[in-house]
This record gives C-alpha cells, structure tokens and sequence, in this order.
C-alpha cells in the first residue's frame, strides 16, 4: 500500500530524527537519493549539463548537495539562485568545492535551453498561494525546453496537503520524494505535473494512520469475496438495482452488468426498463412492484438513469441494508433522509454532481478534490466516493482518504458510471464495509478499463465485459 501524510506530519517525524542524528545527515541522505535518481535518469552523468533551481528552502539544500554529487561525476552543474542571500550555505560551498557554478537568475533562460537535466528545488512542501513571479516565469521556461526535469519532495507551485495547483507550477518527468509520498502526489490536479514518484528511505517514523491510502493489488486481493462450498446465492450476496427509466433504460441494464460481472450471487432489478434488462441478461430477476416488495436483497443500487423518481430513491433509502446512491439519486435523495440512515451509504458523485450537492462551481471541487470529498461525507454521513481521474473514497467517520489511480481518460464514456455503481453494489451485498466496496470497486473498475481499450476508444459495455479479467489479474 502506498500512503502519503500530511505536511505537519513529516515535519514532525523530520525534527524527532534529526534530534538523534549528526547536523546535515538527513539532508545528505535525501541528497545521495536525489543524485542517485537523476544520475539513472541521465544515464551518462559525464559530459552532461545539469541546471539546479534553487529556493531558500531545504529543497535548494538538497538540490545542491545532490548537484556536488553529479559533479564529482563529471557532470557540468549551474546553479540558478532565487534568492542569493537565503540559499543554504553548506549546500553552495559543496557545489563549488565540486566544481560546480552559480549563476544569476538573468543567465536560466539559457542555461535552460541547453540543459540535459533541470532539477527544481525552488520551493518546498510548505509552499502555498502559488509560485511568486520570478519562480513562476521559470516554470513557464522549464516547460518549453527539452531537458528532463526532476523535482525535489515534489514539484514547485502544487500545494502538498491538497493537490491544489494554483497558476503555474513545474511540470516534472520524476518526482523523487523524501520519507513518504504526499498527498499531492497522488490527487489531481497536482499528480499531473508530478510524472513518475520515486520514494527515497530517510529513516522517517511515521504514524500508523495516514492522510490518503493507495490500494495495490495485494490488499484489493484481500478485499475481494471468493465463495466457499457452501456458498449459496445469498451467501455470495443478492443486489438490488433500482435505475433507469422509460429515457434510459440502458442505464439500468449497464448497471446491471457491473453487478453480475461483480461476482454478485444474484440481481433483483426494479424498474421500467424490465425488458431491456432481460433481453440481456436473462437471470436476473424482474420485479414491477416496487423495491419493498421485490424480495430478499443485501444491498441496493439506486439513481442510474432515474430521471425523475424520487419517490423510488426515498423508498431504497427506507431499506435496512447498505445502499448506493449514484447519479439521478444524488439529485433526488433528501440530505435528512441519507444522513438518517442506520445501514450504510455509499454515494458516488462526478465532479458536477459534487459541486451541486455542496452549492459550488464544479471548478472548485476539480480544484480541491480531498476537500470536497471530506466534506460531502461529513455532511451527508455517508462514505463518498469521488469519481475522476484520481478517483477518492472518504468515510464519514474521517481517517485516511482511499484514493485510487487506475483509471483511464477512455473511461470518462456515457455509461461507465452505471458500471461502476453495479459492480459498487454486488461487493456491498458481499459484506464489505462501503470503504472497502468502493475502493475495490474502483480499482478493478480502472484496470478493467485499461484492459479494455488498451489505448482505444470503448464504450461502458466493454469495460463491464472486462471486470472478471480485472479481478483474476488482481487475485493472481
């Protein structure tokens, strides 16, 4: 699993491991890291031109003792001081005794344009507001030029606690963070300009909860339910899916199809869509009476292309059993009703349906996405996961924020949603706590559509087709 703690958090376990270390060791150890990443990324350090961008912070330390380095291998390094005055002494007197230059910030322009290798240590985690106007016209610089680009703990102008990104910032190839990944790394927007992450050991102690928790295959693996010998359909879980309408039936059969190919031990489908889900899935069961008297369920999926029923989505959310709310149903649900309820909530908004429920712009929770999603489970009392490229899921009772990176841009297709809620659904009906069902959900939801288009256009009905492909890569 990979975790990522907030900004107080590291600076903490940083003074308590310093206290018991020699002056300028735990800079020298993420300096040896940092030199060691750039020097793979180059390939041949020799004869190569490396620029360092250099704030005041402890980043341009690190960035300069990793410069000495590079130039005791033969590199030729210049360093680009932001602020002369505040750059960190001992780091300056390595760079030179290593052969190493210093530059005014009037040279960067060109000194950029013929770099192999830029390493930004402009500013560190503590950085928020934006990049100031002298870093921020080096960032524009750096992300014309053609040399690789390497920033130190994570790049300038991304807010680390957030994943904000306000105006500029660097846009960085690799990311060699310190200790532990930030939550930055791992939400958009900021994780678009972060390339690929590499974790150097300094020796940080950290605390067992963290701030954003990154599922990997082994502990989805342990997520997911496998059915014993004596497994029955009710023991494999029977979901209930109460969506699409005379406009969009094939809402309902999509979801349909996320749930069957979620392992679900049988669907009760409620709804007019009847014959359309039939006609495709034969073993379903059809009810017309509605979701109370449709029969035995575990869990229930409601809103997918419900158009106008609130009556139907007030009636699920009356049932004593987990229920997942998507689309139509975020619209339709009363927040009493949500936060009333006894059995567990899983609501699954996009970015707009967020915004809505919240009373902003959408803007502001693409912006803000751990923000956002913590406070849709705080005032609704329900887990919530947040559909995007970093997709979130947030508990109501707080602690780590699930986040998830499997996904694909050919995901965002009319339809895929409804998957994902389906598949939601059949694990909640299993037995997982709504954490858990979403979180697994969306990450065998992304690998399925990576497996799926492979690059390639596909449409929702593919991604459905490739859920039992995803799940025996994850079990495997």
């Amino acid at each position: 699993m990979r975790t990522a703690y907030s900004v107080e958090t590291v600076r903490a376990a940083e003074r308590a491991l310093m206290a018991r270390l020699p002056e300028g060791a735990l800079m020298q150890r993420a300096a040896a890291g940092l030199a060691a990443a750039c020097a793979e990324l180059l390939g041949r350090v020799y004869g190569s031109r490396v620029v360092l961008l250099v704030g005041s912070g402890d980043n341009g330390g690190d960035a300069l003792y990793a410069g000495a380095r590079l130039a005791r291998r033969g590199a030729g390094v210049t360093a680009v001081l932001l602020s002369p005055e505040r750059a960190h002494a001992g780091g300056l007197t390595a760079l030179r005794r290593a052969g190493g230059t210093v530059a005014a910030s009037g040279a960067a322009d060109e000194l950029i344009e013929r770099a192999d290798l830029v390493v930004d240590g402009i500013v560190g985690i503590g950085g928020k507001g934006g990049l100031r106007p002298d870093a921020e016209k080096l960032a524009r610089r750096v992300e014309r030029s053609r040399a690789a680009v390497v920033a130190v703990d994570l790049p300038s102008g991304v807010e680390a606690d957030t994943g904000e990104v306000r105006g500029a910032a660097i846009r960085a190839d690799l990311t060699v963070t310190f200790g532990t990944c930030k939550p930055g790394l791992l939400i958009d927007p900021a994780r678009q300009y972060a390339g690929v992450v590499r974790l150097v050991d300094i020796g940080l102690e950290l605390p067992g909860e963290a701030e954003l928790e990154a599922l990997q295959h082994a502990e989805v693996a342990r997520l997911l339910p496998v059915p014993g010998a004596e497994s029955d359909k009710y023991r494999r879980g029977v979901v209930g899916i109460a969506a699409g309408s005379a406009r969009y039936p094939g809402a309902a059969v999509l979801a349909v199809s996320g749930a069957l190919r979620g392992g679900a031990g049988a669907v009760r489908y409620v709804g007019p869509a009847g014959d359309a889900v039939i006609a495709r899935f034969p073993e379903t069961l059809v009810s017309d009476t509605g979701p109370a008297r449709a029969g035995r369920v575990q869990a229930w999926v409601v809103g997918p292309g419900a158009g106008d029923d609130a009556a139907t989505v007030a009636e699920v959310l009356r049932a004593d059993v987990p229920v997942l709310v998507d689309a139509d149903g975020l619209r339709l649900a009363e927040r009493d009703a949500v936060r009333g309820r006894r059995a567990p909530t899983l609501m699954t908004p996009h970015a707009g349906e967020a915004a809505a429920l919240l009373g902003v712009r959408r803007e502001e929770v693409e912006g803000a996405r751990l923000a956002a999603v913590r406070e849709l489970a705080a005032v609704y009392r329900a887990t919530v996961l947040l559909k995007g490229s970093t997709t979130l899921v947030a508990d109501s009772a707080g602690g780590a924020v699930r986040v998830n990176a499997t996904g694909t841009s050919w995901l965002a297709t009319a339809g895929s949603g409804d998957v994902l809620s389906g598949l939601a659904g059949s694990l909640l009906a299993a037995g997982l706590p709504a954490l858990d069902a979403g979180s697994a959900a969306a990450y065998l939801h992304g690998l399925a559509g990576r497996f799926a288009s492979d690059g390639a256009p596909v449409g929702a009905h593919d991604v459905a087709a490739w859920i039992p492909e995803a799940w025996r890569d994850v079990r495997d």
